[in-house]
């Protein structure tokens, strides 16, 4: 139990190095798995950070890519803090996709602000709902959380096509299913400055809005009390079950509100393109970050970053795109494994007299 400044400080430096070292033993991994195709590791990193951070273009992709990564994260991180560990956000998101499509389709005359709104509360509400419901199967049915939203996820895919190719599809599009169109005056534009949309500003804010309830109100402290021990907060008095609903709710229309950036702000109807592996990657992103709300905009940034740089390795290198996909599942995994570190090593450990 960290006591003092001494001992928050020990806290926070384990909390970022552990992560550090496990990312830097996937890209040595990673590097060893090159050098077997016959691959230069140090080439291969050096494509990486050009494909990511060498230029202005690469920043604006890589911020693009990170912006659903941030909203997608907070969807595990959220339930987290009250002790659930909730992987879908990918069905949350490409649901909130679909509503918010729905609605611009809908909402034809309306002034552009009011539908963008409408969009944006479509988008959280689905998603939130959907959420919301791993969390009611966990709390009153007992049914394990983690399966639930992952079996959950698949059916939202499901649903999705299901209406993407049948009901909701566009007759004009041919050769991908879409939903009819938005509009060009309802697309979501580019942030002051910059060549990213604003599901970047939007992230960062939901992040800081979230960071400050969780850490410094109220609701925030009794959640992280139901994550500590939920028999304990049942013995005080704690609704566990609303206060975890909540955040699973909350974590959910974050994940939302990233499927209706996506159709709002870079496809413009609902099509399979939505489902790009968003809320999968949101996962390591959460866990890199320890759940910290805060911590997410960096960790996505970077993951956005290597996602970027794929198209880079494949151009250059003949390699394939996917091949990011690989660093990510041995960073994924790596992240996993150090959580049993935490607590152990000794230069972490507060001296005893």
């Amino acid at each position: 139990m960290a006591s003092g400044p001494s001992g928050r400080l020990r806290q926070s430096a384990e909390a970022l190095a552990i992560p550090v070292g496990a990312l830097a033993a996937a890209m040595v991994v990673f590097g060893i798995a090159m050098a077997g195709l016959g691959r230069n590791p140090l080439e291969v990193y050096e494509l990486i950070y050009r494909g990511a951070f060498a230029s202005a273009f690469s920043w604006q992709n890589t911020l693009a890519r990170a912006a659903p990564l941030i909203l997608t994260a907070l969807c595990v991180a959220l339930p987290a803090q009250a002790g659930l560990m909730v992987i879908g956000g990918e069905g949350a998101l490409v649901l909130g996709g679909l509503a918010a499509a729905v609605v611009g389709h809908l909402l034809v005359g309306v002034p552009p602000l009011g539908v963008k709104l409408a969009m944006a509360l479509a988008g959280m509400l689905a998603g939130a709902a959907w959420i919301a419901l791993a969390g009611a199967l966990r709390q009153y049915r007992g049914v394990n959380e983690t399966i639930s939203s992952l079996l959950l996820g698949y059916i939202a895919i499901a649903v999705f096509n299901h209406f993407v190719e049948g009901p909701l599809r566009d007759p004009a599009s041919l050769n991908k299913p879409s939903t009819t169109p938005i509009g060009d005056a309802n697309m979501v534009g580019s942030l002051p400055g910059l060549d990213v949309h604003w599901g970047l500003g939007f992230g960062l804010v939901f992040c800081l809005v979230t960071y400050v309830l969780v850490k410094h109100t109220t609701y925030g402290f009794a959640l992280r009390i139901v994550g500590g021990n939920a028999r304990a907060a049942r013995l005080a008095g704690l609704p566990v079950g609303a206060i975890a609903l909540a955040a699973c709710a909350l974590g959910g229309a974050a994940a939302g509100l990233a499927g209706m950036v996506e159709v709002a702000a870079v496809h413009g109807s609902a099509n399979a393109s939505l489902i790009a592996g968003y809320g999968y990657a949101g996962i390591l992103v959460a866990f890199i970050a320890r759940q910290n709300p805060l911590a997410i905009v960096p960790v996505a940034v970077l993951v956005g970053g290597i996602s970027a740089s794929g198209g880079m390795l494949q151009r250059r290198l003949d390699l394939p795109d996917a091949t990011v996909l690989v660093l990510q599942g041995i960073a994924f995994m790596l992240i996993l494994a150090s959580e049993t570190v935490y607590g152990r090593l000794k230069i972490f450990r507060p001296e005893r007299a």
